[in-house]
């Protein structure tokens, strides 16, 4: 298996501690930047208002397996969180589309560090993607 970034993204957070706990509460804007031999995949992305995000937490540690979440002091599976520290550092943002300059694209909602490189992007549909009533057992708002 063989990942390829397709870009980079620059955010304004530079360390772990910088970035939300969840970008979708973030009103900061990120810029994804996508690599030249990509573009031409950002054909009609301008029409998409929000974009599912894939990057690589490229600070994140890969030997961790059991983690404590920002919301309580109870020890949790990296399966059942969504800590960034794990086997395969993938993590996903549902991010707002500002704006979009030639292979650059403005967003908002993007909980990923600077630098962290882009895997992958793809249109968010609420009528696909949203699941209502979904939930996670352990978290309580």
């Amino acid at each position: 298996m063989e990942l390829i970034p397709i870009g980079v993204i620059h955010s304004p957070y530079r360390v772990p501690g910088e970035a939300p706990h969840q970008g979708r509460f973030s009103d900061r804007t990120a810029e994804l930047e996508i690599y030249p031999q990509f573009t031409e995949g950002l054909k009609d992305v301008e029409q998409a208002t929000h974009l599912i995000v894939l990057y690589w937490c490229h600070l994140a540690r890969r030997d961790t397996l059991q983690t404590r979440t920002p919301f309580g002091p109870k020890i949790r599976g990296v399966f059942a969180c969504r800590s960034p520290s794990r086997p395969n550092p993938i993590a996903f943002c549902v991010a707002e589309l500002l704006e979009v300059k030639e292979n650059r694209l403005l967003v908002r909602g993007v909980d990923a560090l600077d630098g962290s490189p882009l895997i992958d992007i793809k249109p968010y549909s609420s009528d696909v993607d949203s699941v209502p009533g979904a939930r996670i057992g352990w978290f309580k708002k």
